[in-house]
Order: structure tokens, then sequence, then C-alpha cells
């Protein structure tokens, strides 16, 4: 019998791809199982922030020149995000939940309103449906009403809605941009209740951290 039950990941095409590396090095470091889904809009988002491509052919080698490490060991499944018979689009494939990071508009809109145009929508709709933890991360700023709206929808549907706003208090103003990177996923990965050691955490002592 199958015990294996992943983290589904969902990366979409909204910028901050860093945030989305930090989260899969985290889950591996945790010893996680991971199933991971990357947007069409993504890939053109990766190859501009990191400068590398990702390509559904070459996924494991792309991926680990993403995340700048081998893969070897991690419990890893890589989803072509126009496969809607994938696992994850069916509530009786077994996960433990899914993040969507980072969560574009164009995703917020789809999840919220049931679209399922590719399978990131689907496996965050099946989530919903299923009442597994759902952990949305829009990143873009400012909002309009409609993207609220939408939000306000995923909320109310059980989702736990984390912007990937930074707290500066583990770092300070010195805070490197890997700090705060790594204090995003870290809420993330709280939200999902996974373990890590990503920042440090507030103690109740002004400038205890530093």
């Amino acid at each position: 019998m199958n015990s294996r039950r992943p983290w589904v990941v969902g990366v979409s095409g909204a910028s901050g791809t860093p945030y989305a590396a930090a989260v899969l090095r985290a889950l591996f470091d945790a010893g996680e199982a991971v199933d991971l889904v990357v947007s069409r809009a993504a890939r053109l988002t990766i190859l501009d922030e990191t400068g590398g491509p990702f390509r559904d052919a070459h996924w494991k080698d792309d991926l680990a020149a993403w995340l700048g490490r081998p893969l070897d060991g991690a419990d890893l499944a890589y989803w072509p995000a126009g496969d809607l018979a994938a696992g994850p689009s069916s509530g009786s494939y077994p996960v433990q939940g899914m993040l969507v990071v980072p969560a574009s508009t164009a995703a917020c809109a789809g999840i919220a309103i049931g679209l399922s145009k590719d399978l990131l929508q689907r496996a965050a709709e099946v989530n919903l449906k299923e009442r597994r933890p759902l952990v949305i991360v829009p990143r873009e700023t400012p909002v309009t009403r409609s993207h609220l709206e939408h939000l306000i929808a995923l909320h109310d549907a059980g989702a736990v809605i984390l912007p990937a706003s930074p707290g500066f208090y583990a770092a300070g103003a010195a805070a490197t941009a890997a700090e705060l990177v790594d204090f995003v996923a870290g809420k993330i990965l709280d939200a999902a209740a996974v373990s890590h050691s990503l920042f440090t955490r507030w103690s109740g002592e002004l400038g205890h951290s530093r």
C-alpha cells in the first residue's frame, strides 16, 4: 500500500520565484515529499528571474539548477501544467495539502471561481473541496478590488492567504534579500505545520536576535 502523501507546490507566473525555490529547498530539508506543478507563465518568470529555463522534458536538471542543489534522494514528482489527468487533479489522490507560491492574480481568480484552466488551478480547487490545507501566496501589489474579492472568496473557502510580506525583526534593516525570502518561506511552512529553521523567531525581547 502506497503511504506517500506529498505537498503539492504550484508555481504560477507572478514575480517571486525565489520564494518558491526557498520553500522547495526547505520541504526537501524537512524530508517532505513534493509534487511540483509549474504553470506555463511561471516558466517565463523563472527564465527572467534566474536566467535558466524550465522545460518539461528536462525538468529535473532544470529544477536542480534553479534550486542550486542536486535532487538525489528527494521524494519528488513533477506534473506538467497541461496534464489535467495528473494525480493531483483528483480528490482520491492522497496529498497533505498545497502551497501556491507565488500566486498571480490570474491564478487566484481562476482558483476562486473554479476555472480549472490548468493543473495548478485544478489541484488547488481539489484541495479546497477536500478541505485540505491550501496556502495562497500573492505577491503582486497594489491590488484591485477584484483581486481583493477573489482573495476573500478563497479565504472564505478555507484557504490561508499569506502575502509575500517579509518581516524585519529577525535581521533588522541590514537584512539581506535571501533572509527576507527565507522569512516569507518560513511563514509559508509555518502555515503548513512543517518544521524549519529559516528565520529567527520573535522572542519578546527587542533586539534579541541581533
